[in-house]
């Protein structure tokens, strides 16, 4: 099984921030690395705009508590700083760049220690669908504008240029082709007469001009089904009003799937298992939830945990060949909760 890096990890941040023996930092701000000195929350557009750009690009880390000028050193963060950080609704900030972009950004936020020092950190991953636009003004000055789009250059965020802008277009053409031919492939493969579309708005299954209901077979035989205009014999027999036709799972491809049984199976977010978690362990602190997550290989193990793939292709290659796709999120079991508190009892108390 082929494991995707656990980017907020301590040792990470840690690399990220070594110092040499004068104090200056290593690293430098680049493509998949920037700098801020501190963090409050007048500056969320302009956090923002540096989120799209990573976005746009390969993904990258956004640090807080370094000085860059006039040379790069930790200097941590205030207190209040840190306190801000910690008031940051992980909800709230998804929801705001909903509002000011044009597709979804997604990252992750952890608070460090190194040594005496804290620091914040945000690891924004590399959009799936780009380029992302921003759709409204915001923030001082208008960091944000509406209609632009940025992207990471070296060391820094800037409106994207045509070479990288071309590339962007290209690549999203060469995939929704792809995506084309990997469908048509599929209706060939089962024929035109058994493909079926499932249209998740309407939740219906359309084939051709009729509706279908797509049931399993073992429930089929557990129903009584009732054409259109007929009645039941019987009270308190279980019936089907039937309108359209039905027809057993394997009988039918359907393009897309539903993610609905499994979201009631696994309804927790990585943010509302860290909720609840935190309601019986107010004391524990993301990393060390991260740590648990991880050492425990709960991910891994369905009876707690499931992926929760962006498309098909990425559940395939989940499948097929065990890799988990950078920025693939996970969805928790109710019980999950209980697990984790059992162990940070006997762990860290």
């Amino acid at each position: 099984m082929i494991q995707m890096p656990d980017l907020l990890s301590q040792h990470i941040i840690e690399e990220l921030l070594q110092v040499k023996p004068d104090g200056i930092l290593y690293h430098r701000e680049s493509q998949t690395l920037e700098f801020k000195e501190s963090f409050n929350f007048a500056g969320l557009a302009d956090y923002y705009r540096d989120f799209a750009a990573f976005a746009n690009n390969k993904g990258g880390f956004l640090i807080f508590g370094v000085k860059d000028r006039p040379r790069r050193e930790l200097v941590g963060l205030t207190e209040k700083a840190k306190e801000q950080f910690d008031k940051l609704d992980p909800e709230t900030v998804s929801g705001h760049l909903l509002e000011l972009f044009s597709c979804k950004i997604e990252w992750e936020n952890e608070i460090f220690q190194i040594g005496d020092l804290w620091f914040a950190v945000f690891y924004v991953y590399e959009a799936e669908v780009k380029p992302i636009i921003c759709k409204k003004d915001e923030g001082k000055d208008n960091v944000l504008k509406n209609g632009e789009i940025y992207y990471r250059y070296g060391g820094r965020t800037q409106k994207i240029q045509f070479g990288e802008l071309e590339s962007i277009i290209n690549k999203r053409i060469e995939q929704n082709n792809s995506q084309w031919l990997d469908l048509v492939q599929k209706i060939g493969k089962s024929g035109p007469q058994n493909a079926a579309i499932l249209d998740t708005e309407k939740g219906l299954i359309e084939k051709e001009k009729s509706q279908i209901l797509v049931v399993d077979e073992k429930l089929v035989k557990d129903i009584q089904w009732i054409r259109a205009g007929e009645f039941s014999e019987r009270k308190g027999e279980r019936t089907l009003k039937l309108v359209g036709e039905v027809q057993p799972m394997n009988s039918v491809e359907v393009v897309k799937r539903v993610k609905e049984n499994r979201l009631k199976e696994y309804p927790l977010s990585f943010r509302e298992l860290e909720s609840e978690v935190k309601k019986a362990i107010p004391a524990i602190r993301q990393n060390e939830l991260h740590s648990i997550i991880k050492d425990n290989n709960i991910k891994e193990n369905k009876e707690y945990s499931s992926y929760s793939f962006r498309n098909k292709l990425q559940e395939d290659n989940y499948e097929e060949n065990g890799i988990v796709a950078t920025g693939t999120s996970s969805i928790y079991k109710p019980n999950t909760v209980d697990l984790i508190v059992r162990i940070y009892k006997n762990e860290y108390e």
